[in-house]
């Protein structure tokens, strides 16, 4: 096994770890893949008290190519800038199903050699990348082939050895009914028309909910897919025959933290919640204290809502915390992060005894909520024994300190909870309005910003105006009369009221929607400017009585069900923002109706042209260009063209053979 030492400093990105110095070219995943000609940099910067810190710098390196020296130079598959020909490269498509059987095994041995008098070779077997990334999977109700909202979830965890075999641990718990199938399978072709790799059923221990065991058969191709993300482990139920769990099986990143990685992790499910909820979503978390009594935690979470996962704007998708499991107390709870996407990770170090001492007992809990369960989306039970008696050790945090004054930039940069935003550096915990929209609140929680579009409550006067400043509409005053009382008039307290959720002047006499970080705007209160003394007072939303039979909730945001029409009208731009339907899509900062189609646009990079995105009721979706398979050997990209070709032979004068190696 590979033993990495956790370094003391470092940058995180892209939910890996890079060591101080280090460079890389950043991974947007698929179908966008490596960014070749955007380079990512290290930079060592100090902290407060001479801490060394990380910061991350990435800049577009195709200005600082050479100008190559040949007349026809190429651009070669994974780079940024064109070389003059001299690499070969050959795809072998004949391998028999010995030599392919070798290869999983990591028996084969791949040689170079070169020409001349004084011949030299290299050689090496080829095995799969030593990598400290560990295979894992999330199931979840959200992503059986026919979703659902049971509260379950399944955590599995893999090992590929050299020789081709998979060691796996997988747990179950709060599914519906009895487990009757756990199988690996790769992606249906049709939703009714599985393809099952192995069964892992045998493996599994009702009682204990626990399945553990080998795959010693894997073939070479089970291995690629297996590395690429392209497996599945299927949970079939005697409720649900084709499966009330699915989850892809993919590598969660290096990130650096002493997470114990090794160990089978915490699952997390709306079943745990107090009261139970019953929810598409599912988790689960490796949680460690180490000798300094700091908590390291890494989440990973499934089946939240697909449309947010697959725009890319700031939206806040889960909050992370800790407590205690004892409901009576509200004391012993603590903020993890707010985060985006699937992932969660961190180290918290002001811990106070209590929730050690939780810890250690077992009666501390790791917990999900989200803006539609704000108490509480998924949970689970933590157990971490610990030595941590007297608390945190070593030296205490200032930050909760540093918010009283106002902050240096430059002290700004170097604290490690400063958010960076167009181009400024905000403090944990502060809020603003960005530049490039100012109907958004963002506010910035650990190094994350999280923005919300400003939400603008229903007016019932009958008279508005739309300040030039303003998002939101607002009342203005009538003429006063015996019966009727004439609203307060607008310039009585003409210094309004100073509302501490979102530390913004609100006017006399207007109305809003609270802003509470980092949940956002809060549907169900409306508060209000009293124009006379200055004073806001928020009071909770009353609901309509409705007399339709099924009355729903159209976006998870909204406090207040209503009854669905026949004929809804057209939704304006203003409305595509915080609706949850299934007509429209979002993604940056634009928005397309269902089937529009477009090339998405990277930072750094432009218009990325060899990739198409599309709006799929409501679902963003985006792949690459397919390209054939070559079999030449002297392949190259030209920079206009999204695929790469074949070029005219040439000779070469090294050569390259594969051979078996093994035990008799």
């Amino acid at each position: 096994e590979l033993s990495v030492k956790h370094p003391q400093s470092g940058c995180s990105f892209g939910g890996r770890f890079y060591s101080l110095e280090d460079t890389w070219h950043p991974d947007l995943g698929e179908p966008f893949g490596v960014m070749h000609c955007v380079k990512c940099y290290c930079e060592t910067q100090r902290g407060r008290k001479g801490k060394v810190l990380g910061k991350v710098s990435c800049k577009n390196i195709k200005q600082d190519c050479p100008e190559p020296s040949c007349d026809d130079p190429v651009l070669l598959p994974g780079q940024c800038c064109k070389t003059c020909p001299k690499d070969f490269a050959e795809v072998l498509t004949d391998l028999n199903s010995r030599e392919l059987f070798w290869l999983s095994r990591g028996q084969l041995v791949i040689t170079v050699e070169t020409e001349g008098q004084d011949p030299r070779h290299i050689s090496g077997f080829i095995t799969g990348r030593k990598s400290c990334d560990t295979i894992q999977s999330v199931m979840s109700s959200g992503d059986a082939l026919t979703p659902g909202k049971t509260g379950g979830v399944g955590s599995a965890f893999f090992h590929l050895h050299d020789n081709g075999t998979l060691d796996y641990q997988v747990q179950l718990v709060g599914v519906s009914s009895e487990v009757v199938g756990l199988t690996i399978e790769l992606k249906p072709r049709r939703r009714s028309k599985r393809s099952v790799l192995y069964d892992l059923t045998p493996e599994f221990d009702r009682p204990s909910g626990r399945a553990a065991g080998s795959w010693s058969r894997l073939e070479a191709r089970h291995i690629h897919m297996l590395l690429q993300n392209e497996l599945f482990i299927n949970v079939a139920t005697a409720h649900s025959q084709e499966g009330e769990l699915r989850g892809q099986i993919k590598a969660l990143l290096y990130s650096g933290l002493e997470a114990p990685r090794h160990e089978i992790p915490v699952p997390l499910a709306g079943q745990f919640v107090a009261p139970p909820v019953l929810t598409s979503a599912g988790g689960h978390a490796w949680v460690s204290v180490d000798e300094r009594c700091h908590l390291h935690y890494e989440i990973v979470v499934a089946g939240l809502s697909k449309a947010d996962d697959l725009t890319v704007n700031a939206h806040l998708h889960g909050l992370a915390e800790i407590g205690e499991l004892d409901e009576r107390s509200t004391n012993h709870k603590r903020l993890l992060t707010g985060f985006y996407g699937s992932q969660a990770q961190g180290v918290l170090k002001d811990i106070s005894v209590e929730l050690l001492r939780h810890l250690d007992r077992g009666t501390a809990f790791i917990q999900v909520s989200t803006k539609v369960n704000t108490r509480g989306e998924i949970r689970g039970r933590v157990h971490v024994p610990n030595n941590c008696e007297f608390g945190t050790k070593g030296e205490v945090e200032l930050a909760e300190f540093d918010d009283l004054f106002v902050r240096d930039p430059e002290e700004l940069k170097k604290d490690p909870h400063t958010c960076f935003f167009e181009s400024q550096h905000h403090a944990h915990g502060s809020l603003w309005t960005p530049n490039y929209n100012h109907c958004f609140t963002c506010s910035c929680q650990k190094r994350t910003v999280i923005c919300d579009p400003v939400i603008c409550p229903v007016l019932t006067c009958s008279r508005t105006i739309q300040p030039d400043d303003k998002c939101c509409p607002m009342c203005v005053e009538r003429k006063n009369s015996k019966d009727m009382k004439a609203p307060e008039r607008l310039d009585e307290h003409p210094e309004g009221c100073y509302f501490e959720g979102d530390q913004k002047m609100h006017a006399p006499g207007s109305t809003w929607h609270p802003f509470v970080p980092p949940f956002g705007y809060i549907k169900c209160a409306l508060c209000t400017c009293k124009g006379a003394t200055g004073e806001v007072h928020c009071e909770k939303v009353t609901c309509p009585a409705l007399t339709c039979s099924r009355p729903v909730r159209r976006s998870p945001s909204d406090c207040c069900k209503e009854c669905l029409e026949e004929d809804k009208p057209p939704l304006e731009h203003a409305d595509m923002m915080q609706a949850d339907g299934t007509s429209h899509c979002k993604f940056g900062k634009n928005f397309y109706q269902n089937s529009d189609n477009w090339h998405p646009r990277v930072p750094l990079m432009g218009e990325m042209k060899c990739i198409t995105c599309w709006c799929d009721h409501g679902v963003t979706k985006c792949q690459r260009k397919q390209c054939p398979v070559l079999t030449c050997s002297n392949i190259t990209r030209r920079e206009d063209m999204c695929c790469p070709e074949c070029q005219g032979k040439t000779n070469t004068h090294t050569h390259t053979y594969i051979h078996t190696h093994h035990a008799p």
